[in-house]
């Protein structure tokens, strides 16, 4: 039995050669149809990974405060409020907020860190900023602050390009230097970060809150990545235009080829019967030649489409990533594959190209070989 598959397989292999102009053309054909899908999914599963990771040391629970139903600045006196709720184990203050740059046309966020923050008059930039403005350590930068007076402040560090993802527009400056350049007042903050001692008790903790604070929002780390997931799946929305498309076309080329074979293949089926072979053999052997061809442009398609997200940045895909006014981060991706992601993608090509090419064989099979040659000819 070994024996026959593989006499039917060595057969099959010479008559995909024979016809390997018209084989040749239907692999690239199919394989960029893999590459493309696999892009799409390889660059949206890694690009969600790599954002929740990153936010895993964000604060489990970020009370903001409400007027007329946007964010406003929350008084020190609520600090004091939020310490004395059951469950929270620790509460600091923050100040964050954004600037536009007109030099550059860029959205910058600017933030206090909690623990060493840089010296007055001073700033460590993210990496999108700094080729922004063509900034390296050393240099200064000024801005207008909030009365129009300049503001210079000193690189001394470029942010971890591991974080770019989150930190390409980001400048930490010390608390006096922020006050001044956004204009918050002394005892005022931008929100407040909570440490909850029971990790399952966020929510209850948020209630309480709530409770204590009526004009306040608390808002959960899974919410926040939730977030992240929503900003990056617009992104994925033109993929999945990409994703569409690829589909149409390939339910198109799959449909031309259920609908019959060409001459030449017919008139091949009708020898092979007439010498013998059985109905089974033709099927096997058709069988085999979807097979070899689906799963090369399977392996090729999916490997570069690796090699094209993990290791080149993935160059076609990355305008789905301007979301960050004109700062664009650089970083590259963990590798990671989703074994679910390659079985869906394999069920979406692979399967369905070789069960349609059963079927027009089956017909010819299943006929008389004389009739087939025949047809075949006229």
């Amino acid at each position: 039995m070994l024996a026959r598959q593989r006499y039917l397989l060595d057969y099959t292999l010479a008559a995909l050669l024979r016809r390997k102009g018209r084989n040749l053309s239907l692999l690239l054909v199919y394989g960029a149809l893999v590459f493309a899908l696999a892009s799409v999914l390889l660059f949206g599963s890694a690009l969600r990974r790599e954002a929740r990771a990153l936010l895993q040391d964000a604060p489990e629970l970020t009370v903001q405060r409400l007027v007329a139903g946007r964010h406003d600045p929350i008084p020190a006196a609520y600090l004091a409020e939020v310490r004395k709720i059951r469950g929270v184990a620790a509460a600091e203050p923050r100040l964050w907020g954004y600037y536009y740059d007109p030099a550059s046309g860029a959205n910058y966020t600017v933030l206090v860190p909690a623990t060493d923050p840089p010296p007055a008059g001073s700033a460590r930039v993210g990496r999108g900023v700094a080729r922004s403005r063509g900034l390296a350590v050393g240099d200064v930068v000024a801005f207008r602050d909030a009365r129009a007076e300049p503001l210079p402040l000193r690189v001394t560090h470029l942010l971890d390009p591991a974080s770019e993802l989150l930190t390409a527009d980001l400048f930490l400056v010390a608390e006096g230097d922020f006050r001044r350049w956004l204009g918050v007042p002394e005892g005022l903050y931008t929100d407040l970060a909570l440490r909850v001692r029971n990790g399952r008790e966020v929510r209850t903790v948020a209630d309480k809150v709530t409770r204590a604070l009526p004009d306040t929002r608390p808002v959960l780390r899974e919410e926040v990545a939730r977030t992240y997931d929503a900003v990056f799946a617009w992104r994925e929305g033109v993929g999945l235009l990409l994703l569409c498309a690829a589909l149409f076309a390939f339910a198109i080329f799959a449909w031309d080829r259920a609908s019959g074979l060409s001459a030449e293949e017919r008139r091949e089926i009708g020898v092979l019967k007439a010498v013998g072979w059985d109905t089974g053999d033709v099927l096997r052997m058709k069988l085999w030649e979807g097979a070899v061809v689906s799963l090369t442009a399977f392996l090729l398609g999916y490997v570069l489409a690796y090699a094209h997200v993990f290791w080149a940045g993935a160059p076609l895909l990355a305008p789905l990533l301007k979301g960050w006014a004109t700062l664009y981060p650089e970083f590259r991706l963990v590798p990671h594959v989703e074994p679910a992601g390659v079985l869906a993608l394999f069920a979406l090509t692979v399967v369905p190209y070789t069960a349609v090419t059963l079927v027009p064989t089956w017909r010819a099979a299943v006929a008389d070989p004389d009739a087939v040659m025949r047809g075949a000819q006229e």
